[in-house]
């Protein structure tokens, strides 16, 4: 399988400030990864199934196929990324891949949407933190430190 390296252009991830202590991580869950993409294929295989019965195609099994290799084998080469990001929270700020940092004065909120967690700022940036075993719990943990 290929390891995808961290991109330089993004940077690396931000270190702690002096006395920061981590007080979670929140690292991607490999059964949330697989669910989601198992899902996703599923739908997308039935939509891809319907749309070639709806052109009359003589084989509409085409399209579940193709869909569930194609987002399998994305799936496969994506996940050491993915998989490798990790947020981390402090007692001062959330710290994700790519140097992000979000001071916890400046989180207006943080809500689960399916495995992701969506940590939205007061000035309207998104972030997601993605596939959460427990999403919810992931959420509470950020808003409770605010």
């Amino acid at each position: 399988m290929a390891r995808i390296e961290p991109d330089s252009i993004l940077g690396a991830d931000a270190p702690l400030q002096t006395g920061e202590t981590v007080l979670a991580e929140f690292r991607a869950d490999r059964i949330a990864y697989w669910r989601s993409h198992l899902i996703m294929a599923v739908v997308l295989g039935f939509a891809a199934g319907l749309f070639l019965v709806w052109q009359g195609n003589p084989y509409p099994i085409a399209g579940p196929f193709g869909a569930v290799l194609a987002i399998g084998a994305r799936a496969a080469f994506l996940a050491s990324e993915a998989l490798a990001e990790v947020w981390r929270l402090t007692d001062r700020r959330l710290l994700g891949p790519g140097g992000r940092a979000i001071p916890l004065a400046q989180v207006q909120s943080a809500r689960p949407i399916l495995g992701a967690v969506q940590v939205t700022t007061t000035s309207g940036e998104r972030h997601l933190i993605k596939y959460q075993a427990d999403p919810a719990a992931t959420a509470t943990r950020i808003t409770e430190r605010r």
